[in-house]
């Protein structure tokens, strides 16, 4: 009987992998594990709380970068940010993380992600928003759930998107490290 409540109280409270800066991020996001999790900060404003799902956990970034399969970028907005800020910023860390020519060839679809970020107005404090890549479909940008846009063709894309946080230059040093699961 004891153990039968046990499991009942295990099943109708989710599992949590992380908590960062208030947010918690599941241990799982649609069948996907949390790889690691960890806090954008611009200046000394917290900006978003960011999480890696992967179908299984990776420790470097060239194998998390490299992973067969979805996977999941979920941002929760700690901070409201002007759409076209967050979509500059997108843009800005792809372009520190990859060659020139990349950038020429990513330019239909940076337009295409910065078209869909400009559609929000304003990342609002409190939204989440997720970049999952979809093999069947692409990138697909989903604000609070609903799908914003249409699916961005390419895993080159969606690699280089994983750049911004994991690539030799992230957006972030200490967050590229939570992300892949160290310890801070």
């Amino acid at each position: 009987m004891v153990i039968r409540i046990l499991i009942l109280l295990l099943l109708a409270f989710p599992a949590f992998g992380a908590e960062v800066a208030g947010v918690k991020l599941p241990d799982t996001d649609h069948q996907l594990l949390l790889n690691g999790a960890g806090l954008r900060k611009r200046a000394f404003f917290d900006v978003y709380a960011l999480g890696l799902y992967l179908a299984e956990k990776k420790t470097t970034a060239a194998d998390a970068i490299g992973a067969a399969g979805p996977k999941r970028v979920a941002i929760h907005m700690l901070r409201d940010v002007g759409a076209d800020q967050f979509g500059s910023a997108l843009t800005d860390g792809m372009k520190d993380n990859i060659s020139e020519a990349e950038m020429k060839a990513f330019e239909p679809r940076i337009k295409q992600l910065s078209s869909t970020m400009s559609a929000m107005i304003e990342a609002k404090k409190g939204m989440r928003i997720t970049l999952d890549w979809v093999p069947a479909a692409g990138t697909q940008v989903t604000v609070d759930g609903k799908p914003a846009g249409a699916p961005i063709p390419g895993e080159d894309f969606y690699r280089a998107l994983l750049k911004i946080w994991l690539g030799e230059r992230p957006v972030q040093a200490d967050l590229k490290k939570a992300l892949l699961g160290e310890q801070q």
